[in-house]
């Protein structure tokens, strides 16, 4: 890293000399060192109309762009609203840190009454979809489409029999492991779970992290999956492309084209076949509601014309929380958000007959105590009073995390407009631990990571709690179960894995607004392609699940237009 740094300097001295461009050094950089190399293509010239328009180049609009303009006589354009990656974006240690950057959109959500009181303002889950009435969703309908994206070459300790290493995107262990993960696989063999692959045929058990990375360094869906074709004729990328409304025809409910604004410039593109629609769990329903598609209600109050009636809006939400207790491909900046190993458990709250964890456990390489700068706390909303009374006495120890995580939450929240500006951020109403029994199994989950960091392998360390009880609940004896409650409701945060806004479902299910070919009801040429068309959420991490989503649906648009 200290060449790196040394080498910026010489070319900034350079640019100086020579009264260069400060972007042309930038993209220099990036070319030198092989990373965030631009994938984002705005030379082409802007067609009126095209094959079809994908909106979000994330996990699923990646995937979308890149199978359909397999076909070469498809147009494809593909709007994003963000802009190419940099160098910074490509550490996968600061991934948490991106979320304060222009790399996110920055949306809070309203003050709630049930959680954040602290803080400043597996394979059973796709036959459950199949179960629902959405045909095609099945565990072993869609894990073809898991496999076929993915490219696990330096993985080992995994189930070969679901995982694959030819398609796009690439999966890797982090290239750096602290001596406490040894401890953590160790400490849950001792609580009768195996140490397993996270993404085999088991899911309950302690594992290794796997991860998005190739040599170490972050595989985004862009790099994956856009910068092998982006030189594609038939497909055109526009990054900094804000979508405003997808236009519809009130009369006969076509899709026919999209509004967007880039450069302060307002654009209307047509299209052919269709919209698909990727833009994530809370734009892409309010892109929806902008253009018309949403609950009556909603719409009316914000003075939009209602052109079909479904009910968007809906969404599961996942809370976590912490129990304390020169970047070459290897080393710890290679440490995906900073965590290193992960476990899939069961509370005394699930069915104890099955294989379906109910939380997850997350080891963290470093806790709260170390956040000495204030970045990270900044990040999750934690006051610098709370750090000051519960991290900052115990921040010369050096200290390791335990994050618990909700898998199957039953709390719901809201997704609703503002107004009619699209440019004004949506209501956003998680409701996390509306409902006691979230609460409970939070409680259930902390207690297991307490007796996880408090086996025998890592008390020959001295590793010790911290028990310096958080602001509000220090009349609640600590370790008790009302204690625990309190400091859930006061400090939980969000892990941002949203879904179910777009909700997919039969024709007979009232709350869907997908069909199971992810079809909008009621509207010709439009799909959702995102993590919003899930009917419930899954028991894991949901990344890999958007990826599978984006490779169905191109086959699903694919066999659409197949003779067209």
């Amino acid at each position: 890293m200290e060449k790196y740094i040394r080498t910026f300097f010489i070319f900034l001295l350079s640019a100086i000399l020579c009264k260069c461009q400060v972007q042309d050094i930038f993209r220099d950089i990036r070319r030198i060192f092989n990373i965030g190399d631009g994938v984002i293509d705005d030379t082409q010239e802007l067609r009126k109309e095209y094959d079809f328009i994908v909106i979000g180049a994330g996990s699923g609009g990646s995937v979308v762009a890149n199978r359909l303009t397999e076909h070469p006589k498809w147009s494809v354009l593909l709007l994003e609203a963000g802009k190419d990656e940099n160098f910074i974006t490509d550490v996968p240690l600061l991934a948490a840190f991106q979320s304060g950057t222009g790399y996110n959109w920055g949306y809070k959500s309203e003050k709630q009454r049930t959680a954040c009181l602290g803080l400043i303002d597996g394979r059973h889950d796709f036959d459950s979809w199949s179960k629902m009435g959405n045909n095609g969703w099945s565990f072993d309908e869609v894990l073809p489409y898991f496999l076929k994206s993915e490219n696990c070459t330096r993985c080992v300790d995994i189930d070969p029999r679901f995982h694959r290493n030819d398609g796009y995107l690439n999966i890797e262990h982090p290239g750096y492991e602290s001596p406490i993960v040894k401890l953590f696989l160790k400490a849950g063999q001792d609580l009768g779970y195996t140490n397993n692959d996270p993404n085999g045929k088991v899911s309950l058990g302690f594992s290794r992290v796997q991860a998005t990375m190739k040599n170490g360094g972050r595989c985004s869906a862009a790099k994956a999956f856009l910068k092998p074709v982006k030189n594609r004729s038939n497909l055109h990328i526009l990054s900094r492309s804000r979508v405003t409304k997808i236009l519809i025809d009130p009369q006969t409910k076509q899709t026919y084209g999209v509004e967007f604004l880039r450069n302060r410039r307002k654009y209307s593109v047509g299209v052919k076949k269709e919209v698909i629609l990727s833009a994530g769990s809370f734009n892409s329903p309010h892109l929806l509601m902008l253009s018309g598609i949403g609950p009556r209600d909603v719409l009316e109050s914000a003075k939009l014309k209602v052109i079909q009636d479904l009910k968007s809006g809906l969404q599961p939400s996942r809370p976590h929380g912490n129990v304390n207790s020169c970047f070459s491909g290897r080393g710890p900046y290679t440490i995906p958000g900073g965590a290193e190993a992960l476990a899939f458990v069961k509370t005394k709250y699930a069915n104890t007959n099955d294989d379906y964890p109910d939380m997850e456990l997350v080891l963290g390489a470093g806790a709260l105590n170390g956040d000495t700068f204030g970045s990270f706390r900044g990040l999750l909303g934690i006051p610098d009073s709370l750090y000051n009374q519960v991290y900052k006495p115990i921040s010369r120890y050096p200290g390791f995390g335990i994050a618990t995580v909700l898998l199957r939450p039953k709390s719901r929240g809201r997704v609703l407009l503002k107004d009619s500006n699209p440019l004004h951020w949506p209501i956003i109403r998680p409701n996390y631990f509306e409902k006691d029994e979230d609460v409970a199994t939070m409680i259930e989950g902390i207690k297991i990571a307490i007796s996880v960091a408090s086996s025998t392998h890592f008390r020959r360390y001295n590793t010790t709690l911290n028990t310096i009880p958080f602001p509000g609940c220090e009349s609640i004896p600590f370790g008790s179960d009302p204690y625990w409650a309190c400091a859930v409701r006061h400090v939980a945060t969000t892990l941002g894995h949203q879904v179910g806004t777009c909700k997919m479902g039969p024709v007979s299910d009232p709350d869907a607004v997908v069909d199971p070919e992810l079809k909008v009801y009621g509207i010709q040429g439009l799909r959702v392609v995102d993590g919003s068309i899930m009917p419930n959420i899954v028991a894991g991490h949901t990344n890999a699940v958007i990826f599978m989503i984006g490779e169905k649906a191109s086959d699903l648009i694919k066999s659409t237009w197949r003779d067209s």
